[in-house]
């Protein structure tokens, strides 16, 4: 008689960003709902390199030996599927199995960056079985994969609001930089000052204050990116999720300028507790700029050249109902609509897939 399998999935999560860690462990709960065993291989992270190139390689190796060591415990009753969280984790992989991802390398590791993993992420996407992308957008720009593949399926990251939209908006705007040049630091603090100096606020007793999460403040002095003791703007550090989200119910909008967009989880968690979005437009599979745009045109300027005026008339006010709409849009992102997905698609193509 052979042995009951270990597990229905092993999930190999690479975690190497705060995005990356929340949504593994979304897919783990909706697996787990959907009712299938997940077993998680969680790699060390290596020492930061000074390339990209390095970096990657010792993620990928990482993630290799993590998953090694689960189904070397799994030998006698390995799990049925595999899913790798990002192309990285699946450079190196020992078996085959589904590669979810936000977004390739052949999109984020341009020249110089990528010269050895976008060859070796190329075979790897023709060799999966499944290919879960984030969104439409990772999908178009997935090397070797014409139009809709037969083997993808996408599946959002899911964001539901974090608590009641009713709450008073006492920040004018926030942003996030945990990589402040990926996501455009210098060009948001440009607007703002350009704001502030061209455009005050409509009420001289409620002065404007702009939040910068992600980072602290002497890095970004040091940095470059903040003057000393800059009026209107407070950068608040690495803050956990509860306490992100918290600062989102407080504020009026979210504001950014990305040099590139992999995916924007900070933009959609922002609709979903009710900010106004204003960003420019970005290269990358960018899921919460048509969103943006469908919300209000006048919050997404075709370069950051339109950053302060777009801020000015969100931070004057959306329209009455841009809360509501923004829930509306949101509603192929939230949880209900994502577990539907893994019960109903994931689970039997994964399972279908390790059969063959």
């Amino acid at each position: 008689m052979l042995p009951e399998h270990a597990a229905d999935v092993l999930l190999v999560s690479l975690g190497s960003t705060a995005g990356l860690r929340r949504a593994d462990d979304e897919l783990q709960d909706s697996l787990r709902r959907a009712g299938a065993r997940v077993a998680i291989a969680r790699p060390y992270p290596p020492e930061p390199l000074p390339t990209l190139m390095l970096t990657d390689l010792l993620w990928a190796r990482a993630a290799r030996e993590a998953a090694a060591k689960i189904l070397e415990q799994q030998r006698l009753a390995p799990a049925r599927a595999v899913i790798y969280s990002s192309t990285t984790a699946a450079l190196l992989w020992k078996r085959p199995g589904a590669i979810r991802f936000d977004a390739t390398a052949s999109g984020n590791r341009r020249g110089r960056h990528g010269l050895w993993q976008r060859p070796l992420e190329r075979r790897r996407l023709r060799q999966a079985p499944l290919l879960l992308p984030w969104s439409e957008g990772g999908l178009h720009e997935a090397p070797n994969v014409a139009g809709r593949d037969e083997r993808a399926l996408v599946l959002p990251v899911p964001v539901e609001p974090s608590g009641a939209l009713d709450a008073k908006r006492d920040i004018a705007a926030v942003t996030y930089a945990a990589n402040p040049r990926k996501k455009g630091l210098d060009r948001v603090l440009a607007a703002w000052r350009r704001l502030r100096a061209e455009s005050p606020p409509a009420s001289a007793s409620a002065p404007e204050e702009l939040v910068v999460a992600g980072a602290g403040a002497d890095e970004l002095r040091r940095a470059g990116f903040l003057a000393a003791d800059e009026p209107g703007v407070r950068a608040v550090g690495a803050l956990v999720p509860d306490e992100f989200r918290a600062l989102l119910r407080r504020a009026r909008v979210f504001v950014c300028a990305p040099r590139r967009e992999d995916y924007g989880i900070a933009q959609l968690e922002a609709l979903a507790d009710g900010c106004a979005l204003v960003t420019t437009a970005a290269p990358g599979p960018y899921a919460a700029l048509p969103l943006a745009r469908a919300l209000d045109r006048r919050f997404v300027p075709d370069d950051d050249g339109g950053l302060a005026a777009a801020l000015r008339a969100a931070l004057d006010g959306p329209a009455d109902d841009y809360a509501d709409r923004a829930l509306a849009l949101l509603e192929p992102y939230r949880h209900a609509a994502v577990d539907r997905t893994v019960a109903e698609e994931l689970l039997p193509r994964l399972l279908a897939s390790a059969g063959r």
